[in-house]
Formats: C-alpha cells, structure tokens, sequence
C-alpha cells in the first residue's frame, strides 16, 4: 500500500533536489536553504486540512528532531550538488539515506518478502551503478564527502519522520520547517553579505525546491503509515534517476552505459516493489 505514495514523493525529491542545486550554484546554500523552507512552510499550511490531525507536544517535538536531521541533509547535499557532478552526488546520497531506514526497519521486527528483497537489491545496485561512470571530475572527491554526509541527514530524517505519532497528521513537518526557517533566516539577516533579495531566477527555483520538497515529504510521511519504512524508503531513494536524466537533458550531463543500466534496473525495482507493495 505504501508504493502508490513512495514513487511520486521519488520523483517529488528528484526535482526540488535538481532546481535547488541549480539555485544553489548560483547564491549561497544557507540562502536557498531559508527560501525553500519558507515555501515549504506556506505549501503545508493548506495540506493540513487534508490532512486534519489535531496538534500535539509530543508530534511539535518530534518535528523538531526531523527538522535538525533534514536541515543538515538538505545543505550538506545542496552543497555538494552546487561543487560535484549531479550524477554523483545524488546516487551516493541515496545509497546511505536508503539504508539506514531499511537496517532500522528490519531490527525493529519488519519483514519484507523474497520478491521485495530482490527489488531491494535491484534498487541498490540500480544506485550504485548510477554513481559510476561520470566523465565530470571538477569536485568528485568534495561531493562525495558531502553525498555521504548528506545520506546520514536523510535516512536520520526518515527514521525521525516514520516515528512520529500515528495521529499527528502533518504536523511534524509544520514545526519542522517553520523551526528551520526560523533558525536559518536569522542566521542569514544577521551576516551583511547574505543579506538581499536573490535574483528572481534563483528564488524562483528556490521557491520550487521548497514546494516540491514538502510534497516528497508529506508523501512520504503517508506512505510510511501505510506500509513498511524499509520498502518505502527504498522506493523513495530512487530519486537519484531524476536528477540524473534532468542533469542529461537540461546540463548536458552525459549518461555513461553504467548509469544508463542503473536507471533501467531502477525502474525495473520500482515494478517488482509496486508489486511486492
């Protein structure tokens, strides 16, 4: 039940992740970082009454604890999107943020069947084939430091994320992104030369990033209570094949044979998951 959910909060991820890079190679990281939180910030107040959920302590907590682990993910991934290849940094990332929720799960008693398990399996070579064969060396050492770094951020957000009251609705997100925005946007006003309005080009691709970025999570956040937290973020940390094809089409990033056969096993491993699911 939860892969309905998991693929579109992937491909949710795939393009705030690109458009905020894209953002973030133009003006500080610590800047996009405030405007694609405030965006997120406004996306999720009207997702609340879709979600209705009355709020608690203990959910306002927890989206404190989802915000620190998300915070330091998103900067440490924008930044190395902004100085590594696209093609590397987002698969590498993926590879940890995908399985620290899944060791997780399965200590905590879940269970995935054998069709699931080989589509884990595909999903997870599908990511590492993806980070091999890139002809873009300018910064490869820095974004891999970073895309590891960032994937410890990930899949700690995914774990705080999944255990987050099964009532709190979308509230974990709200105090979450609202702290962020608050901790970072005081940063930023109190250092001279970050202050000013970005060029519209980069806010509007902040403003993107953030919007997109709050879809892919409240997705997420469904699909988790829907279904097992291992599988969901498997499926979510597919993400990686739409940076790269958006990197190839809109970068010209060219896709090695390598990443060419990780995408392909990619989607393959979303159709055994949908079916497993």
């Amino acid at each position: 039940m939860s892969v309905p959910l998991a693929l579109p909060s992937a491909l949710a991820y795939g393009i705030a992740d690109f458009t905020g890079g894209l953002a973030a190679r133009r003006t500080p990281v610590i800047v996009v970082t405030v405007i694609a939180q405030l965006a997120g910030f406004v996306t999720l107040i009207p997702a609340l009454f879709l979600v209705p959920a009355p709020p608690t302590v203990a959910a306002l907590l927890c989206g404190l604890l989802v915000s620190a682990a998300g915070t330091a993910g998103v900067m440490l991934y924008l930044r190395g999107l902004a100085v590594g290849p696209m093609g590397l940094v987002a698969p590498l990332s993926a590879v940890v943020g995908a399985g620290l929720p899944l060791a997780v799960g399965v200590v905590n008693g879940e269970r995935p069947g054998q069709l699931a398990w080989l589509a884990v399996g595909l999903a997870l070579v599908a990511i590492v084939l993806a980070t091999m064969g890139t002809d873009r060396v300018t910064g490869a050492r820095t974004g891999i430091l970073l895309g590891l770094g960032a994937g410890v951020g990930f899949g700690l957000f995914f774990v705080a994320l999944d255990a987050s009251p099964a009532g709190s609705g979308l509230w974990p997100l709200v105090s979450g992104r609202l702290a962020t925005a608050v901790v970072l946007g005081t940063v930023v006003l109190s250092r001279p030369g970050l202050r000013g309005v970005p060029a519209r080009g980069v806010l509007w691709l902040g403003v993107a990033s953030g919007m997109l970025d709050t879809v892919a999570n409240a997705l997420f956040l469904l699909a988790t209570r829907a279904g097992d937290l291992g599988l969901t973020s498997v499926v979510v940390s597919l993400y990686p094949v739409v940076v790269v094809v958006l990197a190839r089409f809109v970068l010209h990033e060219r896709l090695s044979g390598l990443q060419l056969t990780g995408t392909g096993l990619a989607l393959g491993a979303s159709v055994l998951l949908a079916a497993a699911g």
